[in-house]
């Protein structure tokens, strides 16, 4: 009776972290215009010892079990309403995956300690942040979109950048909240800002579904140059103990 009572409970969680998934994926996608796919996910087959869950890719060397594209592959990533219903339906639990650069969010992550640190040192100078995305061994900060090129010169005016320091600009990618990978649970460690209800004159407009629903579209929540938090990475990134220059999520 336990076992059984058991099974159902986890039926029941995973049902509900499911349907979470996909109202966050149909949010980034609809509503902010945030190109998404589904990560590869974990496999419990592939478990390793002291590595946590392994990944569906089956690459023993994986460096990002289930935070990365697999099957489809990137360029699949899309903001359509329909794709993303039919993804998240058929693979529930697969994490969401944002398709960076171009006209989506780019990211700088850095290891978990000295993403901390960044925070607090950027909080100290008064610097609005946007959203920042924490797993338990890194943390992304969510920025503007940038070029390579002025990626490029921004960097090369650092006497020396960690290499620990990840961007993940135009051709990246990155996982979102809420989802699950090898290393562990993704959250909000800065929630995206609460966006502002539209004022009573200001029509609000509405995606149409083909049942005749629709969900409301809103603004993109606000992101902040990537030179304006540049230096409080890079000093932090230097800063903090090294683990992390191994790319892991």
């Amino acid at each position: 009776m336990r076992e059984i009572l058991g099974r159902r409970r986890r039926l029941r969680l995973r049902r509900k972290e499911g349907a979470a998934r996909l109202e966050a994926a149909l949010t980034f996608a609809t509503a902010w215009q945030w190109p998404v796919l589904p990560g590869a996910g974990t496999a419990p087959a592939a478990l390793r010892e002291g590595r946590g869950l392994g990944c569906v890719c089956r690459d023993p060397d994986c460096a990002v079990p289930g935070a990365h594209p697999f099957d489809p592959v990137l360029p699949a990533a899309t903001t359509d309403e329909r794709m993303v219903r039919w993804w998240w339906t058929n693979r529930p639990t697969a994490p969401v995956i944002l398709a960076t650069g171009g006209r989506a969010p780019c990211a700088v992550s850095l290891p978990a300690l000295a993403g901390a640190r960044a925070l607090v040192a950027l909080d100290r100078m008064g610097m609005r942040l946007g959203p920042v995305v924490a797993t338990p061994t890194r943390w992304s900060l969510l920025v503007a979109p940038y070029t390579l090129e002025r990626l490029g010169e921004l960097l090369y005016s650092k006497d020396w950048v960690p290499s620990s320091l990840r961007f993940h600009g135009e051709g990246g990618y990155l996982v979102l909240p809420p989802s699950e990978i090898g290393a562990g649970h993704v959250r909000w460690e800065r929630p995206p800002a609460p966006l502002a209800a539209p004022a009573p004159s200001t029509p609000v407009l509405r995606r149409m579904t083909k049942g005749g629903g629709g969900r409301a579209e809103a603004a993109a929540p606000w992101l902040p140059d990537v030179e304006a938090v540049l230096d409080a990475l890079v000093e932090a990134s230097t800063s903090a103990p090294d683990g992390g220059s191994r790319l892991a999520y």
